[in-house]
């Protein structure tokens, strides 16, 4: 049995991971799992699963759970409680689910212990991709994308080239609001804003696949993953999201990873990988399939794009600070603080202001610390 960890076993990659877990039995042996404060969630799972350790951030939510754990499993607690479930745990694989920059220790973790990384948590690549490909490399890890997109990306290009490739053609959906005006953006409420008409994701990435911010950042994350310039990437708008990506050769030739708005699909592939295993996952549907419309992203409707091929260009701690700031945005935009359209704009506004640094992980850390004060900044003065 491939041993895992489940960091974010409670949020939506990790309860599909364990569905996939739960699908085939004898194919894995959970042996950790970690959350932030959902305690009762966990809970259940280490009673199903009986890892070795499990870890919560939150404190007092350990301490809530730590009389109802099985006594054969171990509890981690703190702010460094995942990156010790990384380091004190013997797995080959771990599926990392947790959402925002609070992810980037424990991605580090798994690189620095030579694992397999199934990344969904994007933010480790937007805040330090250089660094986390270097960590890979020096340490013989591997790094698969959960990313539907840069999941597809990764399988059209394997046994490829990255020097055969003429451009990236990266998909997005365009969320809910792809046909909204402008003008009409400024009334959209947190209600609309989480309604995706495809896919089942958390509060901060289904926002950021209304804005188009979601994009923006994973056009960061190609630049890191495969080492393409701004110029090789292109954003496509794929409302039936049905092409999670598609790859275009130096000859003119395009290959695409196809299926249905499913991310058991890249976290399966992911869980298996290097092979690939059977799974009761649908594949292709005549009715699904019949119509694939694509379209080119409108920068009226979408500002929030353009962000993500600034920060490529800019480099340095440019990553750090968008991602820094649009968290901060989300959750105001969330808590109604600010209109919707004020999201992109409060993220270019701490780009602006960002202080260029990017020597090392602790110059980047430092750097999110900083747009997170900006943009609370800029979010009060839009209140007043």
């Amino acid at each position: 049995m491939k041993r895992i960890l489940v960091l974010g076993s409670t949020g939506s990659i990790g309860l599909q991971t364990l569905d996939l877990v739960r699908s085939q039995p004898g194919a894995f042996e959970v042996i950790g799992l970690a959350a932030c404060s959902s305690w009762r969630a966990l809970l259940e799972q280490a009673r199903e699963f009986r890892p070795a350790r499990v870890a919560l951030s939150d404190e007092e939510a350990a301490d809530a759970l730590r009389p109802h754990l099985p006594a054969e499993t171990e509890l981690l607690c703190g702010p460094e409680a995942l990156e010790r479930l990384v380091r004190e745990s013997r797995f080959e694989t771990c599926v990392h689910g947790v959402v925002g920059a609070a992810g980037l220790g424990p991605s580090v973790a798994v690189l620095e212990a030579g694992r397999t990384l199934a990344l969904a948590n994007k933010e480790s690549l937007v805040v330090a991709g250089r660094h986390l490909m270097e960590l890979a490399r020096e340490h013989d890890a591997t790094l698969v994308p959960v990313d539907s997109e840069h999941s597809a990306i990764f399988q059209c290009l394997r046994g490829e080239s990255i020097g055969r490739v003429r451009r990236i053609l990266l998909t997005a959906s365009g969320g809910p609001f792809r046909q909204l005006s402008p003008q009409d953006m400024a009334e959209v409420t947190p209600e609309m804003a989480l309604r995706h008409p495809n896919w089942d994701m958390g509060p901060r990435i289904t926002v950021g696949s209304a804005t188009l911010m979601n994009k923006a950042l994973e056009v960061i994350e190609v630049h890191h993953l495969f080492g393409l310039g701004p110029e090789r990437i292109e954003v496509v708008i794929h409302p039936q999201s049905i092409v999670h990506s598609m790859v275009e050769f130096v000859d003119g030739s395009v290959v695409a990873q196809m299926g249905p708005p499913d991310m058991r699909g890249p976290i399966h592939y992911a869980l298996h990988h290097p092979d690939r295993r059977s799974a009761d996952l649908k594949g292709f549907d005549l009715d699904l399939f019949r119509r694939l419309d694509f379209s080119a992203p409108d920068p009226a409707r979408f500002p929030a794009l353009e962000l993500g091929f600034r920060c490529i260009e800019e480099g340095a701690d440019a990553g750090s600070v968008l991602n820094a700031a649009d968290e901060v945005a989300v959750a105001a935009f969330l808590e109604r603080a600010i209109p919707f359209p004020a999201i992109p704009r409060i993220n270019a506004l701490v780009l602006d202001q960002r202080p260029g640094l990017a020597s090392s992980l602790d110059d980047l850390l430092e750097s999110d610390a900083r747009a997170r004060k900006l943009a609370r900044r800029e979010i009060a003065a839009l209140s007043v």
